[in-house]
């Protein structure tokens, strides 16, 4: 079940293999950097993942990674491989968050992010199709384009929501006006469509996957609100007011443990603006107040390095890392330094040379911008700091969590 998973020398093509549980896993196979330095990683367990995509300019990291969490739960259930459709759940909840933001005259601020709860909504109240029923961006977003189409779409969207401050009175159709230009964009959210040799609507179709939304709960670790309880995490893309489970931090890192160790994958809301986040597939919380010290630089060069390069000099290859406290998070929290800035999905837990403990997390910026083929890898001091909410299936709380948390079911 182990493998070994060691710094790129080159993107390689995305492979799917078994981990011994009968699932699906990505990213075996990659070639080590000739270097004495990097990072080597060893896989110690991982659940089933289904391949990586590419939002590419898009805001909708929050669609892609509770996608794929969605799809992994299909996996786990029915040991069945599917491709679900962002760009369906994308429409929808821009369409509800644009109402959302008129009922209140504009005031909130309207933008294409959103969160892992919304996907959970949309699978209850819309449902969901596969990707071939609604692929999504009709023009320029393609493997190797850079059109910025999803920034257009976002820039025209929001000009029509902001055309409308400032009048008395709007009239019964505006909406049929902001849904034109999701549809012109991505498609019309199909009502009818047939897959696999049958006709489904949307509701019939996630209805068949065997995913219910109760099943489903979201944690957080905040102490300015009572632990054991449910609150509403005051993030701008938490606009639903999704009522989260608030639990000390130790035990939100028990439930993830205990979730992959039971063959379970987490949607992972998360501050990714860190230093220590590369574009390579790292995520650290290096000493950065000690960075001479501990990358064994001279002072005075250090002091006159770029945020850049100390940026690359603390992130290259295993180094000491901060203490994470709640208290720390807290901080980080209040002070705006943790912010809802991206979503992933954790699947798996690996160990680096020295034996120290890393989450593998599947992210949706491609293949080819990381040297893990999509993949990252994040050290329990990042996840511990930089967690702002997991949304993961209720039988994946451990038996003591849910007991505080007076979960019955």
């Amino acid at each position: 079940m182990k493998k070994i998973i060691l710094l790129a020398f080159a993107a390689m093509s995305v492979a799917a293999m078994g981990n011994g549980r009968g699932t699906m896993v990505q990213g075996d196979s990659i070639q080590a950097k000739d270097s004495v330095e990097g990072f080597q990683f060893t896989t110690v367990d991982s659940v089933g993942i289904t391949p990586v995509k590419d939002q590419n300019r898009s805001s909708t990291c929050w669609a892609f990674s509770t996608i794929g969490f969605l799809e992994s739960e299909v996996l786990r259930t029915k040991g069945k491989v599917i491709d679900l459709s962002e760009m369906f759940v994308v429409s929808k909840t821009m369409m509800d968050r644009a109402n959302y933001c008129v009922r209140l005259y504009n005031e909130p601020r309207f933008a294409p992010g959103g969160s892992a709860y919304d996907v959970i909504y949309c699978m209850e109240h819309y449902g969901l199709v596969p990707q071939e029923a609604m692929p999504g961006i009709r023009y320029g977003w393609t493997k190797n384009d850079t059109l910025p189409v999803h920034n257009e779409l976002d820039h025209v969207a929001g000009g029509y929501l902001n055309g409308l401050k400032g009048l008395k009175k709007l009239s019964p159709v505006w909406k049929e006006g902001l849904q034109a230009i999701y549809d012109t964009y991505l498609g019309k959210c199909p009502e009818e469509f047939e897959y696999e040799g049958k006709k489904y609507t949307p509701k019939s179709y996630a209805e068949g996957l065997g995913l219910r939304a109760e099943d489903y709960v979201s944690l957080t670790s905040y102490t300015h609100h009572p632990f054991y309880e449910r609150f509403a995490l005051e993030v701008p893309d938490n606009w639903r007011m999704d009522q989260m489970y608030n639990v000390p931090i130790d035990e939100l890192m028990s439930v993830i443990d205990n979730a992959l160790a039971k063959g379970y994958t987490l949607a992972w809301g998360a501050d990714v603006s860190e230093t220590g986040f590369t574009r390579k597939g790292i995520g650290v919380v290096p000493d950065e107040d000690n960075g001479a010290d501990i990358t064994g630089s001279d002072m005075n060069k250090w002091v006159g390095m770029s945020a850049d390069k100390k940026k690359e000099e603390l992130t290259k290859r295993p180094l000491p890392e901060k203490e994470v406290t709640q208290e720390m998070r807290q901080n980080a929290f209040d002070n705006w330094e943790t912010t809802d800035d991206h979503g992933m999905q954790i699947f798996g837990i690996a160990k680096d040379q020295n034996g120290k403990k890393y989450y593998m997390v599947k992210n949706s910026w491609g293949t080819a911008r990381s040297d893990y083929k999509g993949i990252w890898y994040v050290s329990e001091a990042f996840m511990r700091y930089k967690t702002n909410d997991v949304l993961v299936h209720v039988d994946a709380l451990p038996k003591e969590v849910k007991k505080k948390l007076k979960i019955k079911n």
